[in-house]
């Protein structure tokens, strides 16, 4: 097999692979947004094809032989990120017995099952045993992969496609959540404690709001935010996404009739993973440099324009005559009013979907330290909801009355570990150091108070989206930021934040 083969090969089994995952997305999203109500069996035996279809080609062995014979040395820069990434992906594979794949397909099945009837019940006891062995197959999977290493960030640096993080350690990830732990909860009790008053009833006070004019009025702004229709669908899902390629993106949200804020952050949010699928090179599609690079970027760009851009005063300046054309109820609102409903901070707040900017990071920070402690064998499966219950009370001040609102409140461990390091790691960490990075360039908010997100989505494009997956994360990071990644930024934001917000 000649160097050039050899290097097709590989590149031929990436492009598959991509369009595979692709297929499976659509799929997911058709799912949730078209799909009868009839249609679950049908739709889980295809999806199923389709994994092990992917799995199937990340190990073949033709694959192996292009890897073994290629020349990376000769290669450009460009070919050298493609074969590192795909040698990636075929080595972790290779690695695991296919019958423990198996077993692991079939444990997630069953313990999302298992899952949905203990929280509808409030029985952990009912989830536990598949949950154990979850946990096991897990810490096998993460033995066979790499016997020294510890599993845990073993798990967390070998995820698979497109909810992969190569390239950042674990110690970046503990480092970082230790600041979070120890800077947060003084801040979370001052504000607690302040006695500011905040127009946190702007929305609720004024409702309701019908679902089909809140559409119109976000379409509306996703037109002045530069959404390309010609490459993107807005739909209604159950729970908010957005999967796509530079063509094609399908962006997903939610309506809550009582308050348009709650859908319109979720809108944000998903718009922002949009940019990142459409700023991707499309000449490079199907390719890693035609790919993202990993959730915790991708989260970069979800949490810049929720949180930094939507959440901001100067972004409700903007807007807020939209949200007044479409509800007249809202006429005597203000900027000012608008800004600090969208960000005030519950007073008790148990459920992480509905955690404000402030408390969220605690909710990833207690299940990333239990879930630590359960691949460790420090924990056992039946001990998580006394523990649960002792975190939140130690970082939050607050405990849930059942395990229905505690440890069965989400549905990842039935089928992930671990299950939550990118929510605050990219959308609230790196998103606040690629904003301050933008920021040192840009004008942003005399941009944003004047409508003008072109300069941000140029300075986007040039410096992460443009590279897909070219560089490793902490070198892009690095190269758009000129750090690696830092809690800082973020620290620095939310501590001048919210005590001004709260005059604490």
């Amino acid at each position: 097999m000649s160097q050039s083969s050899s290097y097709q090969t590989i590149e031929e089994h990436a492009k598959r692979l991509h369009n595979l995952e692709q297929t499976d997305h659509l799929l997911r999203w058709d799912s949730d947004v078209m799909m009868p109500p009839e249609g679950t069996t049908a739709r889980s035996s295809q999806r199923e094809t389709l994994s092990k279809m992917m799995h199937d080609l990340r190990g073949a062995d033709a694959l192996g032989n292009a890897l073994d014979r290629v020349n990376e040395q000769q290669l450009s820069e460009d070919k050298q990120a493609v074969v590192r990434e795909i040698r990636r992906e075929h080595e972790v594979t290779t690695a695991v017995p296919d019958e423990l794949h198996r077993e692991i397909a079939d444990v997630t099945a069953r313990a999302h099952e298992a899952w949905k009837e203990a929280k509808e019940n409030d029985d952990w006891a009912a989830f536990a045993p598949v949950f154990k062995e979850h946990v096991e197959l897990r810490r096998e999977w993460a033995h066979n992969v790499n016997p020294d290493g510890d599993p845990y960030e073993v798990l967390w640096k070998n995820k698979l496609g497109y909810t992969s993080q190569p390239h950042i350690s674990l110690s970046i990830v503990n480092r970082v959540f230790d600041r979070l732990k120890s800077t947060l909860p003084p801040i979370i009790e001052d504000v607690r404690e302040s006695d500011a008053d905040l127009a946190t009833d702007t929305f609720t006070s004024r409702g309701p709001y019908d679902a089909e004019i809140q559409k119109e009025a976000f379409e509306t702004v996703l037109d002045e935010l530069g959404l390309d229709w010609g490459r993107a669908r807005f739909d209604t899902a159950p729970h908010p996404f957005s999967y796509g390629n530079p063509h094609d993106v399908r962006l997903t949200t939610r309506f809550d009739e009582a308050d348009p804020s709650s859908g319109f952050t979720a809108t944000m949010h998903e718009f922002g993973h949009t940019t990142y699928h459409h700023g991707l090179p499309a000449e490079h599609y199907g390719t890693p440099l035609g790919r993202a690079r990993g959730l915790t970027i991708h989260g970069s760009q979800s949490g810049v324009w929720e949180n930094h851009v939507g959440r901001s005063e100067s972004f409700w300046e903007f807007i807020l005559p939209i949200f007044q054309e479409h509800f007249p109820q809202l006429e005597d609102a203000t900027p000012t009013d608008a800004y600090e409903a969208v960000n005030q901070v519950n007073e008790s707040n148990v459920i992480r979907t509905a955690a404000d900017e402030l408390t969220y990071h605690m909710h990833i920070i207690v299940r990333t330290e239990i879930e630590q402690a359960l691949i460790a064998g420090e924990i056992t499966v039946d001990e998580v909801p006394h523990l649960w219950d002792k975190k939140y009370e130690q970082y939050l001040g607050v405990a849930p009355d059942s395990d229905r609102d505690g440890p069965l409140q989400d549905p990842h461990w039935s089928g992930d570990l671990p299950g939550f390091i990118n929510y605050t790691l990219g959308h609230g960490v790196l998103a606040a150091q690629v904003w301050a990075a933008a920021e040192r360039e840009l004008p942003l908010d005399d941009q944003i108070r004047n409508g003008q997100f072109e300069p941000l989505h140029q300075w986007m494009g040039e410096n992460i989206h443009q590279h897909g997956q070219r560089y490793e994360s902490q070198e892009l990071v690095q190269r758009a930021t000129g750090e690696k990644i830092t809690a800082d930024y973020f620290l620095e934001y939310i501590e001048d934040k919210f005590r001004n917000l709260y005059n604490c």
